[in-house]
Order: C-alpha cells, then structure tokens, then sequence
C-alpha cells in the first residue's frame, strides 16, 4: 500500500568550521518557487521515464561521496583539461538526470538569477524523486553553494566499487559520517534503477567463460540473469536492481536480499555479513513507513556531507560549467 510520508526530522547538518549551516527554508524569501519549479521539472522527467527518479537520487550520491555535495559531478571537462568526475566510468554512461538539473535551473534563472545553487536543485530533485518512486517526502534544509572543481581521479577515492565486502562499505562510509545502519538503508534505494551487466558479471560467470557457482546467488534468480547477461554477449545489457520493485523505492529490496537476489556484490554481502544482516533483517520486517522515515533521515544527513556555505564556492548559472 503506497503512503505519502512528510518526515519531520533532527539531523546535524555538517558544514565547515566557521561557515553558516544549512537550515530549512533557505529560499523562502529569495526565490519561493524554486523547490516547486525543480519538482514540477522533474515530475514532467519522470513520468516520462521512471528510471530517470533512480538516475537523480544516484546522482545526488554520486555528488556527496566526492568532494562532498557541492554540484561537482554535473560539471563537464573542459578542452584541454583535466576529466571532470562525469567522465569516470563509474559516472559514464551510468549517470542519468543531468538534463532534468539543467533544465530545472534554467527555469529557476529566468525567475530568480544567480540565487539558487545547482547543489540545492540537485537534493531537491532526489528528494522529489523519492516522493515521485516512493511516496517518501522529507523536508531538505538548503543553502549550498556549488564548487568550482570536478576531478576525475577523487572518483575511484571516495565513490564504493559495486564489488565491495560489507566491511569495506561500513568502512567507506564511515569517512563520510555515515553509520553502517545508514549505510544500509541508503542502500535501499537500489530497490529502484538499473545496473549494467558488467557491473556484476563476475557473480555470473568465471574468468574462462564457464558459469560460477556464487553460492550467496538464488539459482533461479542466476539464470533469468544470465539469460540477459550472455558470457560473450558484446554488449553491456542493463537489469533492473530489484527484481520484484523496479519502479517503487520500497524496503522489499532487503526482503529480495535475504531470498538470495541482490544484483550486486555490495547488495547481497548486506545479508550475508554478520556486521549487517540485522540491519537488513530489522528494515525487511519494518512496516513501510517505519524504514521510509529511516530512509529521509538517511538522506538529509548525506546531503550534508562537507558542504559548501556562505562565501564559498558561487551559485554557478550553468550547472556544467563554473562561472
């Protein structure tokens, strides 16, 4: 049964020493349409496609695990200059939603100019997708500002493999300030979007060709993958990350994982580690509202990893480019 949830939530905004924290309302004199233009754009995105809502909410992680949630991951590279983040392989050609923020700060210019940062479009377009998928709605607290660097290489520093041991997660989340719990119920958000067959092949098949045995891997749940995932297929199909849910950010992803269908490496080692298996044994007995507040918590303190505030950065006019 689908709910609509307004969360109402206490979490400690981290921000640099000596800059302003971020606080709820930030626009309300500023620019007071600028969350209804950004959830107007993006309702219009995915009711078009669906895995656009999954691409915004990746986005927004992507963004915060580097360099932390100052818009980094929407700028391109430049001629003659270093990669920008959106050019690693771990962004390219997986990330989606890059036109929905572009486009949701275009129309935010027109009414309000050099006001809303690209940072705070892109956390309110993963909230507005979580309430889109989900029924999930949380208030965000705004006032980032966005960063005028995107390195290529502090991507394979910060953003977790698909092929990690919980331990590592726990580990890799740690250093943002993150908990394992949360660790684990942010990643419920892999109960809606798509993996590439690439990214979990290794699960399916040997380094010669020949089929592996994961025994972590339901059997059934293998072959229907490996149907669409050929050894020497050529290209690099996608799969839906939650085979019951594809479209519905719900907590019948953890559900999947203890039946032995986690897409990923860093899916299905949440059931089997026994530093995690409670938290996802406790969010797949949760009644659906009860992980959803879980989940808006969760997400509110990632959206406040090592941001930029006050006189830092710039409010960007393009979200691909610094000004």
């Amino acid at each position: 049964m689908l709910f609509l949830l307004m969360i109402m939530l206490f979490v400690p905004v981290v921000h640099a020493a000596g800059s302003p924290p971020l606080r709820f309302g930030f626009y309300t004199r500023s620019c007071p349409g600028a969350e209804s233009i950004v959830r107007r754009t993006v309702r219009r995105a995915v009711s078009h496609n669906p895995g656009i809502g999954a691409g915004l909410i990746r986005l927004h992680f992507h963004d915060c695990f580097v360099r932390g949630c100052d818009g980094s991951v929407l700028l391109k590279s430049l001629p003659g200059g270093p990669q920008a983040e959106r050019d690693h392989p771990a962004n390219n050609p997986g990330l989606r939603g890059f036109n929905v923020i572009s486009k949701a700060k275009r129309r935010i210019e027109r009414t309000c100019p050099n006001t809303v940062s690209c940072a705070d479009i892109l956390a309110f377009a993963a909230r507005d997708s979580s309430q889109i998928l989900g029924r999930i709605n949380y208030p965000i607290p705004a006032g980032r500002r966005d960063g005028n660097v995107s390195s290529f290489n502090e991507v394979t520093q910060n953003l977790p493999s698909p092929r990690l041991s919980a331990d590592q997660l726990i580990q890799n989340f740690a250093r943002k300030g993150l908990s394992a719990d949360e660790m684990v119920t942010l990643s419920g958000a892999h109960s809606i979007g798509r993996a590439r067959c690439s990214s979990f092949s290794d699960r399916l098949y040997n380094f010669n060709g020949t089929q592996a045995q994961d025994p972590t891997l339901d059997r059934n749940y293998a072959a229907s993958l490996r149907a669409t995932c050929p050894v020497n297929g050529g290209s690099d199909p996608t799969v839906a990350m939650d085979p019951a849910t594809p479209n519905r950010l719900d907590n019948r992803y953890y559900a999947e994982l203890r039946a032995g269908r986690g897409l990923l490496t860093t899916d299905q080692t949440l059931a089997e580690s026994p530093a995690t298996r409670g938290y996802v044994d406790v969010n797949a007995r949760s009644y659906g509202v009860a992980w959803a507040a879980k989940f808006g918590r969760a997400m509110v303190k990632m959206g406040s990893i090592d941001v930029l505030t006050g006189n830092q950065g710039e409010i960007r006019r393009s979200c691909s480019l610094v000004n």
